[in-house]
């Protein structure tokens, strides 16, 4: 990774992109601690990062893994990507969904363009929507200076305002990122919020190692992490190769065609995606239930009782993480790959696989193997997912939220940097040609 990384940098073309990437994210971690107005901040950061246990914690404890701290200090970038993710969501369902929007989303680069529009109304709808719910929970909470009577008012419309526009302003720096810089942007910029949390997860660590005295779980974390980044890495590299003969041409006295070659299908097609999607989707049962506020008389009915099983140290959080993540891997392979076209261009081409007649006994062969790596690798993807809760259980560390923050990092590092080498690869064709 660092050769490739080292390579890349002698590339001017390439450098300017690092470097603009770069630029982002400094804007991102600048926003990241810039407070919005109003919020008594000294308040906040005491009661978020207090040892008290439970739901609205845990909750708010996510929210910082993925903005590198940003809700303790009430900043501009508090909501993250989150309305994003959940508006792509929204949009990716009701292309299937529904025929119009999946006729546009097949009608090439303007249909990509109208889909994405369209996502990016969606996002400023669901971070005012967000927005409010924050600022409810500032208010309830005491957590806003100088209200009273048109100061009250006043503040509610800056501190929506403040929190909708961060997350607007995030969805742009995602997208110039795709556009000029390396990587995928929405996915650059979680990577970047999670790694500045790194120091703070050592030092909780090396507090559980000493004060606590839990050095036996802490090693077996640590064991587990590493061999979890070792699974990722190993699993993104893994794939299905389905053998292609070509058939023979002549024309003339030259001879086209004849090679026997393979097709190349990856074992986690999706990447972290499903991840990044389920996290998402279950964060709204712990969302609701933190801004439904701890008063005795919430506690005890039976709503917040539901909503406190999706807590993210509950079985319930574990079964539910592990469906969606097979689900949503599911999901983005059913978009991605296409066993009809696969197998229409086969054909056009020329090419069968050994043994498998042309046409639909090919279509139908594709699905089938599609299908199984499919399951295999959401099963796994699950699997390592789920792993840091059931030890966090029997440990009695939370590390829930640090599975997912290393499954994370890892699976958006290999796949910038096999972007990198893919832009690498095509400047230097002539190369491995010779």
């Amino acid at each position: 990774m660092l050769n490739t990384l080292r390579n890349a940098w002698r590339l001017p073309e390439l450098r300017r992109k690092m470097l603009f990437t770069l630029f982002i994210i400094l804007i991102f971690r600048f926003g990241s601690v810039l407070p919005v107005p109003f919020i008594d901040i000294e308040s906040l950061k005491s009661a978020l990062t207090s040892n008290s246990a439970g739901t609205t914690n845990d909750f708010f404890s996510y929210l910082n893994v993925l903005t590198g701290g940003a809700m303790n200090y009430g900043a501009l970038f508090a909501m993250s990507v989150t309305p994003y993710i959940n508006a792509s969501i929204i949009m990716q369902l009701l292309t299937v969904a529904i025929p119009p929007l999946e006729r546009i989303a097949k009608e090439g680069e303007e249909g990509r363009k109208r889909i994405a529009k369209y996502t990016r109304f969606a996002t400023v709808i669901l971070g005012l929507a967000q927005g409010a719910a924050y600022w409810w929970w500032l208010h309830a909470s005491g957590y806003i200076k100088n209200e009273g009577g048109f100061n009250t008012v006043f503040a509610a419309v800056v501190i929506i305002a403040s929190f909708t526009a961060g997350s607007a302003l995030m969805m742009w720096l995602g997208e110039r990122i795709d556009e000029k810089g390396v990587g995928n942007g929405i996915s650059i910029l979680l990577f970047a919020g999670i790694i500045s949390r790194i120091p703070s997860g050592i030092s909780t660590l090396w507090r559980y190692f000493t004060e606590l005295d839990k050095p036996i779980q802490v090693i077996i974390i640590l064991l587990i992490f590493l061999a979890t980044i070792v699974f990722i890495v190993w699993m993104n590299e893994a794939e299905r190769r389905v053998p292609i003969q070509y058939a023979k041409r002549v024309v003339g006295r030259k001879q086209y065609g004849g090679q026997n070659t393979h097709l190349p299908i990856k074992v986690n097609m999706s990447g972290v995606m499903p991840i990044i999607f389920a996290s998402s989707i279950l964060m709204i049962p712990t969302q609701i239930l933190a801004f439904m506020g701890t008063s005795q008389a919430t506690m005890e009915g039976k709503w917040y009782r539901f909503l406190s099983m999706f807590s993210y140290n509950n079985w319930p959080y574990a079964i539910i993480y592990f469906a969606l993540i097979i689900a949503f891997a599911f999901f983005y392979t059913t978009i991605q790959y296409n066993p009809v076209e696969m197998a229409n261009n086969l054909r056009k081409q020329n090419g069968a696989i050994p043994g498998i007649r042309p046409g639909k006994p090919t279509q139908e062969y594709l699905t089938r193997i599609i299908s199984r790596i499919t399951l295999i690798g959401a099963i796994f993807l699950g699997i390592l997912a789920v792993l840091p809760i059931v030890v966090g259980q029997f440990s009695e560390i939370n590390v829930s939220l640090g599975g997912t923050s290393i499954i994370i990092v890892v699976g958006v590092a290999v796949d910038t940097v096999k972007q990198i080498e893919s832009q690498m690869m095509m400047r230097h064709y002539k190369g491995f040609l010779d």
